[in-house]
């Protein structure tokens, strides 16, 4: 259930329920702080310089506990607080009274007189901009070239969204508790952790299940179950069959990256239907995969009658003009009802301020995903208010989703998949070598190889989300979209063993 995450609100419900069952409001803290100071005594050598930044909330209190723990190891420890002592309330002040260490106000604090710094002043629930002796230490801490621990988050980071409220400090490494939360994966929340680690407090995993958590990590827990596994008696067709589409002779190579991503991660099948003036540029660099010609609409028509074509996968190197004809077509052909698409790249901006028309087109047929990067999503939801007035780019992706009737998969260092039933997931992995032309279209191939072979579509897409990743990771520098397919059967082997 680690997979599972949890914004501020569920956060605070799940403190809530444990502590309705019988473990004090303090012994969570006490557990968090303790934590925090396991990760900063291996941090930073015995006896090291720490100054610990608390705030006038719980996030404070954390580091006051955080704090006496260092101390009573032999560290030399000096607390810094944002406001009055007298002022703590609750579990805060209760941790609070237990320092007996030195002092100093934040606004007196030089950052850069120790060997790490433990930023405490904060939480995850940011609801306004940081500003005054917060914003002026924070700022002070990012210029002084010290270790920082984020306590929950890095303050100034909102916990929910990922985005910075006024101003926040990088940190080295951040200690959260209990489960992520959507900040720590959704950009630029992501960069401004470090390195993060999520500690056990004592909230029981039961509790968290009850909450019946809709926002997830997109990691092997959260669609292993549905993962595609051949039978011993299957046949190619058993395994499905993809139809991907080719733009004109001179943007053959998008469908054929499509096509080899759909055939690398499973389908049993996969024919590329493309233009008659292109068939011999296709044919020359496809072997396993088939080939048919398809001009226009009528031809997709006519291939469509073949019920074995189970997926369509169309966009990639079209033309916006041909794209739009072409799902028009592909939703009024035979078996529509039936047959999954993957829609990206020309097919969505062709239907650029028209989501509502696309939609509709994708209600005649069967599980559809789309893959927009964010100008393709900007331009396709350009009318779309709920998307446009989102908090993050979480609720803009199941804003768009819910639009569309569809699985969405919102492309970026943060790729967030989303259903029109609420679920989401974020990319925890990934790597910046997939930055690069061509890699979107690998992509749109797994999902549909996936969607062939009687994937779910939400978990399809969240499934080829992490091999993409996992498959750029293995390659690493120099990466081009190429190489990919050609990770998939030793991380196939890995998920299938």
């Amino acid at each position: 259930m680690m997979h599972h995450l949890l914004d501020t609100a569920g956060m605070r419900e799940a403190d809530r329920r444990t502590i309705a069952a019988g473990r004090p409001g303090i012994a969570l803290m006490e557990a968090a702080g303790a934590a925090v100071a396991d990760a900063a005594a291996g941090f930073v050598a015995a006896g090291a310089r720490v100054l610990v930044a608390c705030g006038p909330g719980n996030n404070g209190g954390d580091g006051f506990v955080a704090a006496r723990v260092l101390a009573e190891r032999g560290f030399a420890v000096t607390v810094a607080l944002l406001g009055e002592r007298a002022r703590l309330a609750g579990d805060a002040a209760t941790a609070a009274s237990r320092w007996t260490g030195p002092n100093v106000a934040l606004a007196g604090a030089d950052p850069g007189a120790f060997d790490l710094v433990i930023d405490a002043l904060l939480g995850a629930g940011l609801d306004r901009d940081v500003d005054g002796a917060a914003a002026a230490f924070l700022d002070r801490l990012a210029g002084a070239g010290v270790p920082v621990l984020a306590v929950d988050v890095p303050s100034g980071l909102d916990g929910d969204t990922g985005r910075v409220r006024g101003t926040a400090c990088p940190a080295t490494l951040t200690v959260g508790f209990a489960r992520r939360k959507p900040g720590h994966l959704l950009m630029p929340g992501r960069a401004l952790c470090g390195r993060l680690v999520v500690a056990d407090i004592g909230i029981p995993d039961a509790v968290i299940a009850g909450l019946a958590p809709r926002t997830f990590a997109d990691e092997e827990a959260l669609w292993r179950a549905a993962f595609p596994r051949p039978a011993l008696d299957a046949h190619k067709y058993a395994r499905g069959h993809a139809l991907v589409l080719s733009g004109p002779a001179d943007t053959t190579g998008a469908a054929r990256l499509v096509a080899r991503g759909a055939l690398r991660i499973g389908a049993g099948a996969v024919t590329v239907g493309s233009p008659r003036d292109a068939l011999a540029v296709n044919a020359a660099h496809l072997t396993a995969i088939m080939l048919r010609p398809c001009d226009d609409a009528g031809d997709l028509a006519g291939l469509l009658e073949d019920a074995r074509l189970n997926v369509l996968a169309l966009g990639p190197g079209l033309g916006r003009e041909r794209a739009r004809a072409l799902v028009e077509a592909a939703a009024g052909a035979a078996h529509a009802a039936d047959r999954a698409l993957v829609l990206d790249a020309d097919v969505l901006t062709a239907f650029a301020g028209e989501h509502d028309a696309l939609a509709a087109l994708c209600a005649r047929t069967g599980a559809a995903v789309a893959t927009p990067h964010a100008g393709e999503f900007a331009e396709l939801f350009s009318r779309c208010q709920e998307t446009r007035d989102a908090p993050s780019k979480l609720a803009a992706a199941r804003a768009g989703a819910a639009a569309l009737g569809i699985v969405l998969v919102d492309k970026g260092p943060d790729t967030v998949i989303a259903a029109p039933d609420g679920r989401a997931a974020i990319n925890a992995g990934g790597t910046p070598h997939l930055a690069t032309a061509g890699s979107g279209d690998v992509l749109a191939g797994f999902v549909a190889g996936l969607l062939a072979q009687g994937m779910p579509a939400f978990e399809a897409a969240c499934a080829a989300v992490w091999l993409h990743g996992r498959a750029g990771a293995r390659v690493g520098p120099g990466l081009i979209a190429e190489d990919l397919p050609e990770m998939l059967p030793a991380l196939l082997g890995e998920v299938l063993g």
